[in-house]
């Protein structure tokens, strides 16, 4: 119906807003005093940026992207995560040739066609930092803080912190043998997308949540054994600035993430508090992705969060956003000549900065009084016919039922009594 959303969509109401406002002045602050600085890039791309940069193998890329033809015939694809779209920015912006390394986030919407559940949505909005031009062990340990650190900030408890290697395309190589020469006896027991996986990407089998599946892989090869020696010093250095920075950290070897661009550190931030969606942060390094997009070799690292998921598990562990300021004053007015009146003192108010409100329905004083209430007004102010003629009114504090008289004509006299 055309009055109904499309499913796996949801409205934010002016009712719930403000958490939304609170959660993003959050990451905002975060990200400045972390030297991080906002890019925006636009919700559709080019698809073959995604092919390409997410990985054609992988279940984003075959099954839940947006994908249509323009006018022009040409093939877009509405964004399904943020990081292919800045890289692409850095790339068409020549960022490379600035100082280095560049340091950005975002805060955008995003699109996967799956299944709706807790958390989880269509559109969905993504909060993600990058890092391009470093491949500082060091900065992987700080990307990581700055997700750990929000949390902090927010209040998120009983979290976990889950990281990996998944090697280099040079380690890989030898260890995806390794992979499918255990897999290829259990292949037959495994389900259809591990079977499919196996010639595509055999690495991902490790993630398959199928307990019929996890029963065979109990003696897996893991690539965390199988590392080059130069993917195998990176992790340790990650290791080495987590406990410098003072993160507690579970080392899980089966942590291979969803997307095909990742190489050597790979982690998760993980609850239980969301349903069967444990993870609320992931991310890692992809020291090839720019290159393959079409850049020069350069490397990088980030993370990509949820804030349709950040909020439900804020909700679920009982954590109070401060609501969205009430409004300083109520001006109710009784006739024609006060209702003029109280249109001019509304927008002196605000002119100065003071939120006020009046009644725009003609509603009796009883009922603007009463709406008042309702929208807890701190102050209220009556304008009637007899306080015009006399330039006199009274300032009632809401809550203590104090009044005052002032005069009418003097908007400096009723800021000052406004604001105590």
């Amino acid at each position: 119906m055309i009055i109904q959303g499309p499913k796996g969509t949801k409205d934010v109401l002016p009712s719930q807003a403000y958490k939304w406002h609170y959660v993003e002045g959050k990451i905002r602050d975060l990200c400045s005093v972390n030297g991080y600085y906002e890019i925006r890039t636009p919700v559709f791309e080019h698809t073959e940026l995604f092919e390409r940069g997410v990985g054609e193998t992988t279940d984003i890329v075959q099954k839940e992207m947006y994908t249509f033809k323009d006018k022009g015939g040409r093939s877009i694809t509405l964004k399904p995560e943020g990081t292919a779209p800045a890289v692409r920015a850095f790339i068409e912006n020549n960022l490379f040739n600035e100082p280095q390394p560049i340091k950005m986030f975002y805060i955008t919407p995003c699109y996967r066609y799956e299944r709706p559940q807790a958390g989880r949505l269509r559109e969905f909005h993504q909060f993600g930092i990058e890092v391009f031009g470093t491949q500082s062990p060091y900065v992987d340990a700080e990307v990581i803080n700055v997700g750990m650190t929000l949390f902090q900030n927010l209040g998120v408890k009983n979290l976990e912190l889950r990281i990996n290697s998944v090697g280099c395309p040079k380690c890989r190589k030898d260890y995806n043998a390794k992979l499918k020469a255990f897999l290829e006896p259990e292949l037959q027991h495994l389900c259809k997308f591990c079977q499919d996986r196996y010639d595509t990407n055999p690495l991902r089998i490790l993630d398959c949540k199928e307990e019929k599946c996890k029963e065979r892989l109990v003696n897996v090869p893991f690539m965390l054994d199988n590392l080059c020696d130069d993917c195998r010093v990176h992790f340790e250095g990650l290791k080495k600035g987590l406990d410098i920075i003072g993160l507690n950290y579970i080392v899980d070897p089966k942590i291979v993430r969803g997307l095909d661009y990742y190489t050597k550190t790979a982690f998760e931030i993980v609850s239980n508090d969301i349903g069967s969606q444990g993870t609320v942060c992931g991310g890692g390094r992809y020291d090839g992705l720019i290159e393959m997009c079409g850049g020069p070799s350069t490397p990088g690292v980030g993370f990509g969060l949820g804030l349709e998921r950040l909020l439900l598990i804020m909700e679920n562990q009982g954590i109070q956003i401060p609501e969205q300021e009430s409004p300083d004053v109520f001006i109710a007015a009784v006739g024609e000549r006060a209702d003029d009146k109280a249109l001019e003192v509304l927008f002196k108010l605000r002119a100065a900065s003071v939120k006020a409100e009046k009644d725009y329905l003609g509603r009796s004083l009883k009922a603007q009084m009463k709406y008042a209430n309702r929208i807890n007004a701190k102050t209220a102010i009556v304008i009637g016919d007899e306080e015009i003629e006399e330039d006199i009114i009274s300032i009632k504090n809401m809550k203590s039922g104090e009044e005052v008289n002032v005069s009418l004509s003097d908007i400096s006299e009723i800021i000052r009594e406004i604001r105590g």
